[in-house]
């Protein structure tokens, strides 16, 4: 089997043949986590960085993030966006510290370095020296001293970000069923109503393998059982890209008989619990189709976000080996009128960080955290749907895409 240099540790090996099992260590591991900011974020994928609607002028910018490494994004004087670490090039200061905002130029506050919307060095304060002494000598090239740029691609209104020159255009990256599901959500210019940030005591894998995690929607969320969002009897399936990155789960409402449900004797499904104000679960169809819930995930840590009629993309940022967190961008439409944005808004509370879906999901990612630490050795088992990595029509009863998630991990980590 492939391994990993792990410096003085023994080298890290896949205990299994396939993906349907995997460590606990890899949620753990502390090395592991070094070499993921620079094999996996820093490698030949697209990093979602910002919405193109949140910096639709010249000198607007936003604060995000590749991994863990600090990103600015700018759009410039041309109209081009621009994305840079956020780090000056002196001595690694932050060089925007703000979430968002517009500039003229991109200034250093520790020793005034300054770098146009293209993160070209432009001015050194004191170059010169004072008097005649000090400064910098005849040898130094502003040209050699801008901030590290990634390669951009605007895809949908979703900008991403790559440090590899060899990662392959946004539409082929993702394969056209998944550019389908994209273009099936994103269909009319977008506009930002609010964030949510959410922290998660656990590994950034956790996360986004909850997403992947189809079978567990219906049997931990009360909500989406219980007031009939998502049910594994009802209509819907999973579509995973060729790759086996990226994936796709959704439901529709069909008219279908509970007794497998009721069968099963599923804890989330709670009868005698009703809403206040039912209002909230109303579906205005307005994508053509009758799909209640839709979560689609971009390789490494995108999820695109319909439910009911919540819009919203989540990017997840690691913050060490035990935490992450998570931003979510909640969406509309720009035509939207005042009733649908307010409706939007209120469904989003029931399913965010303060209502019943995330929430929830938060609390077993610690849980898992928790317990993964106490045997390393140890392995999850995930063979619901089988083995293969392989779509599946009319059921959501797998873990396929969980399964996908650790092949594109294992092929960027090269184990």
């Amino acid at each position: 089997m492939d391994t990993i240099d792990r410096g003085n540790d023994p080298d890290f090996v896949w205990p299994y043949e396939d993906t349907s099992r995997v460590p606990f260590q890899v949620y753990t591991d502390e090395e592991l986590y070094r070499v993921e900011q620079k094999k996996v974020f820093q490698g030949n994928v697209w990093n979602f960085l910002c919405l193109e609607c949140e910096i639709p002028g010249p000198g607007d910018y936003k604060t995000t993030y590749a991994g863990d490494t600090p990103i600015i994004v700018v759009r410039d004087e041309a109209g081009d966006i621009n994305a840079m670490v956020n780090r000056c090039a002196h001595k690694g200061s932050l060089v925007c510290y703000k979430p968002r905002g517009n500039v003229k130029e991109l200034a250093c506050v520790y020793h005034n370095w300054v770098y146009d919307l293209r993160g070209n060095l432009t001015a050194v304060a004191f170059r010169r020296g004072v008097g005649g002494k000090g400064g910098l000598t005849d040898e130094f090239k502003n040209s050699e001293h801008g901030l590290q740029r990634l390669r951009v691609e605007v895809f949908r209104g979703l900008v991403f970000g790559t440090f590899s020159e060899k990662t392959e255009p946004v539409a082929d990256y993702l394969g056209d069923e998944l550019v389908s599901a994209v273009d099936r959500v994103l269909i009319k210019p977008l506009k930002v109503l609010g964030y949510y940030s959410q922290i998660f005591k656990n590994n950034w894998k956790l996360y986004v393998e909850n997403n992947k995690d189809s079978y567990h929607a219906s049997l931990l969320h009360v909500f989406h059982n219980t007031f009939g969002v998502v049910r594994p009897n009802m209509g819907g399936g999973i579509k995973i890209s060729d790759s086996g990155w990226h994936h796709l789960s959704y439901t529709e409402r069909t008219d279908i008989s509970d007794d497998e449900i009721v069968k099963e004797n599923v804890r989330s499904k709670q009868d005698a619990y009703s809403l206040e104000d039912p209002t909230l679960m109303e579906h205005k169809l307005e994508l053509g189709d009758n799909v209640t819930n839709n979560i689609q995930t971009i390789f490494p840590t995108l999820v695109i976000q319909q439910i009911l009629n919540c819009l919203a993309v989540r990017q997840l940022i690691p913050k060490g080996v035990n935490e992450s967190e998570l931003i979510w961008t909640i969406l509309g439409f720009e035509d939207d009128d005042e009733e649908m944005v307010q409706h939007r808004v209120a469904t989003n509370n029931l399913v965010g960080p303060a209502g019943f879906i995330s929430m929830e999901d938060g609390a077993v990612g610690a849980w898992v955290q928790r317990a993964a630490k106490s045997d390393r050795e140890a392995l999850t088992v995930m063979p619901m749907g089988g083995r293969a990595i392989e779509p599946s029509q009319g059921s959501r009863v797998t873990e396929a895409a969980v399964r996908g998630f650790w092949k594109g991990w294992r092929e960027c980590m090269e184990i």
